[in-house]
């Protein structure tokens, strides 16, 4: 069940569509087949195809290359490595690390060796197999904890701390301490790495990416092939899915294939298949969290060491900020008064991790709620009352551990609220009847309610900005543009609605146009659940500054006070007379007043001093809180979700069925990756699981049919965001959480008082194991105790 917020709940003058739920602006061309992604823009004549020769081994010195039989191939135009490249050879987005292709050693299996350029790309595959490379083996590292203390690190470590948590560790009553691996996740997106280069007659290149930041793949074209920036444009109009997947790593594809392209004089296309895709491509960083949590016996935590350890692989790429945020995140939603978190990049010989939705907060969420339901269990309480008795207030609890102070926390008012509609407590206590009954066999149910708090902002500052341009046209119809990035979340459709807003016209009179470097410059990348927050922003200061010319213009040519001048439905209102807006707009052009604006924002109040671990990093947190029903068969450790309902603050809602949709989409993709989703790589260091045969995402058949979703409604964000709205990208991926801790509920009266060894993803496989081990546990118990 779906429930809308109320109509007339959040009351807009006219036709606003402001806070209506509209529908994606390219629902019905995706649904149709219409919308048109790079791989399916018509190519010209003459234009090339480019495939990529991927290393085997890891770690591996690179005695020889022989392509002499690839460019002899049939089709065959064009062959590349890093010795073609003219300009700069290292495109790590932050810090260096990132060669274009291999140099003299391979970093992990899958790394990019050369590019092969044919006239079709069967043409180019087949010259693929001609080459011979020649290795001499080296000694991959895997492990990451491994790794961490032998100090192959990607970056230096980085901590922050509060109180003394050493020393109130050593005076709790209690102290629970534990290991947890969590896995890493492909992004899957449907829409594979992919670029078509296109050469213009000035020397300069147009390209189009599926890329979540344009002014990034500008950036490095342009330093690879020997550019000034103002020769490359990019321009993107939707992406077949991002998930911070083609924040960094769309920029490789884009440079080799705009190297050919300068090289070759001709259009030049590339896209991955999928195997080279996950393949070439990092993942969400895998993370190995280790804590020791003290707490008193009612369940009261008063301190925190965590060591989070982030596999980072083979370069920084943004794992400095990943970390960070997961550090960030180590307190999800509970108030630690003595906390001492640490984080850790380590080095490992596989493909670089990258952005992920979430960018490192899952992590860090997910090793403080393993923490809390192993202080649960060992005191045998009901994991909803450890977690409500430690939850932050508005009031003196209200600090996080690096010192930003929480000006709104509805979560324990939301937890309380989504308990009572769910039903929870009845069904814990029955849970627990189900799991005595002998009668049900091997089957065991559990259930979970978690919170989410999730701080919404770049933890860079400097990208915390966007910029827009509006035009109104002499028809009265509007042009909007932004540096914002369409990938699914219907960004597009609700920066139509902001533009609406402020002219008060219908939304079909807006028009949001691809995405543009030479339109709006050194744009932000589309990341960080901030695109609507920014972006609509800046639409809406460049509607500001056209409302003020136009109401100055009114002003002086009829002679009325500013006060007596208004937008309405349509219509324009100047004192006792009424102008439709295409009717004034041309007034307004023949006066000669300029119908074309830009607009700027920059998120205001954030800043972190890294060298003392404090600040405000963050512009304000969004909420959430989810239950999980399961049942789980612990002869085979198969489950099925039973039901899941979810409450979620998404402020004033701009589009409360978009806002419906990403909150539903977040939570079982963030099931996906705690459940199904499962990366393995052998001692070679060879991905295994690179195809949707080995990986395995969540179908239609893991999602409950009792799947009830609510926006909060009293929805009062103080923070001066867009219409009052709130970020809704990231936030809802950890409300998977309450399946996977509903998973260790449904193990718990196995072994009572044991915590539960349930790793992440908790595959069928991951559940029979910790199953077995727990009754073991038991077994071992009840002799002790004879």
């Amino acid at each position: 069940m779906r429930k809308l917020i109320e109509p007339g709940m959040y009351p807009s003058a006219g036709s606003s569509p402001v806070g209506k739920a509209v529908t994606h602006d390219s629902a019905a061309m995706q649904v149709s087949g219409q919308a048109q992604y790079v791989d399916d823009i018509p190519t010209v004549p003459g234009t090339l195809h480019l495939v990529l020769g991927l290393a085997e081994q890891a770690d591996a010195e690179i005695v020889s290359v022989d392509l002499t039989a690839v460019r002899q191939s049939p089709g065959v135009v064009d062959v590349i490595t890093l010795n073609d490249v003219p300009g700069h050879k290292d495109i790590g987005p932050v810090f260096p690390g990132d060669p274009l292709f291999a140099d003299g050693r391979t970093l992990y299996v899958g790394q990019a060796l050369f590019a092969v350029a044919a006239t079709s790309e069967a043409a180019a595959r087949r010259a693929l197999a001609s080459a011979r490379v020649e290795y001499r083996a080296g000694n991959p590292v895997l492990d990451p904890v491994q790794a961490w203390q032998q100090g192959l690190l990607v970056r230096p470590s980085h901590v922050m701390q509060r109180g003394d948590a050493s020393a109130a560790l050593e005076q709790a009553e209690v102290v629970v301490q534990g290991q947890l691996d969590i896995g890493g996740q492909e992004h899957f997106y449907l829409e594979t790495q992919a670029t078509l280069a296109i050469p213009q007659e000035d020397g300069s290149l147009h390209l189009y990416s599926s890329t979540q930041h344009p002014s990034e793949v500008q950036k490095l074209v342009a330093e690879v092939v020997g550019l000034p920036l103002n020769q490359v444009a990019v321009e993107v109009r939707r992406l077949g899915g991002g998930f911070g997947g083609k924040e960094t790593q769309a920029a490789a594809p884009a440079c080799m294939a705009a190297l050919v392209a300068v090289r070759t004089g001709r259009p030049v296309k590339i896209r991955l298949n999928r195997r080279d895709d996950m393949r070439l491509t990092g993942k969400r960083h895998p993370f190995v969290g280790q804590f020791r949590l003290g707490a008193d016996q009612s369940g009261r935590i008063s301190a925190l060491e965590m060591e989070l350890i982030g596999n980072c692989g083979c370069s920084p790429d943004l794992s400095d900020a990943i970390v960070d945020r997961a550090m960030f995140h180590a307190d999800n939603c509970y108030y630690l008064a003595h906390a001492r978190v640490s984080g850790h990049r380590a080095f490992t010989h596989t493909a670089s991790n990258t952005a992920y939705r979430g960018f490192g907060g899952p992590q860090g969420m997910l090793a403080i709620e393993a923490a809390v339901d192993d202080l649960a269990r060992r005191l045998q309480l009901d994991p909803y009352i450890v977690r409500m008795n430690n939850l932050y207030d508005t009031d003196q609890r209200n600090r996080t551990h690096y010192g930003q102070e929480l000006e709104q926390f509805p979560v324990a008012e939301m937890m309380a609220k989504l308990a009572e509609d769910c039903q929870y407590h009845q069904r814990y206590q029955a849970a627990r009847a189900f799991n005595a009954d002998v009668g049900n066999g091997p089957l065991r149910r559990g259930i979970a309610l978690t919170p989410v708090k999730f701080g919404i902002s770049f933890t860079a500052q400097h990208l915390n900005q966007a910029g827009a341009l509006v035009h109104i046209y002499t028809d009265g119809s509007i042009q909007v543009n932004h540096g914002g990035i369409e990938m699914g979340q219907g960004l597009y459709i609700k920066m139509a609605q902001v533009a609406a807003d402020a002219f008060d016209l219908p939304l079909e009179c807006i028009r949001v146009t691809a995405t543009r470097t030479d339109k709006v410059p050194n744009t932000s990348p589309t990341a960080a659940s901030s695109g609507a927050d920014m972006n609509g922003m800046a639409v809406h200061d460049a509607c500001t500054t056209l409302l003020g010319r136009l109401r100055a213009f009114a002003a002086s040519e009829f002679g009325v006070d500013a006060s007596a001048i208004s937008f309405e439905s349509g219509q324009v209102i100047v004192g006792q007379q009424r102008f439709g807006f295409a009717e004034f707009v041309q007034k307004a052009y023949f006066a000669r007043i300029s119908l074309s604006a830009t607009g700027y924002y920059r998120t205001p109040l954030i800043h972190y001093d890294r060298a003392r671990a404090e600040g405000r990093p963050f512009f304000y947190f969004a909420h959430g809180v989810s239950c999980s029903e399961v049942e789980v068969d612990i002869e085979t450790g198969e489950y099925r979700l039973c039901q899941v309902d979810i409450l979620h603050d998404v402020g004033r809602s701009l589009n409360p069925a978009i806002d419906l949709g990403q909150i539903e989409g977040g939570f079982v993709q963030g099931l996906g990756w705690l459940t199904t989703e499962e990366l393995v790589w052998d001692e070679q260091a060879r991905l295994r699981t690179d195809m949707p045969a080995t990986y395995k995402i969540p179908t239609i058949g893991d999602i409950p049919v009792a799947f009830t979703t609510r926006l909060l409604e009293r929805a009062d964000n103080p923070a001066n965001t867009i219409h009052r709205s709130k970020a809704v990208g990231e936030p809802p991926f950890m409300l998977a959480i309450s399946a996977w801790c509903a998973l260790r509920d449904a193990l718990a009266d196995l072994a009572p008082g044991n915590a539960i060894p349930l790793s992440a993803p908790a595959t069928p496989e991951a559940v029979w194991k910790a199953a077995r081990t727990l009754q073991a546990m038991a077994v071992q118990a009840q002799g002790a105790a004879k």
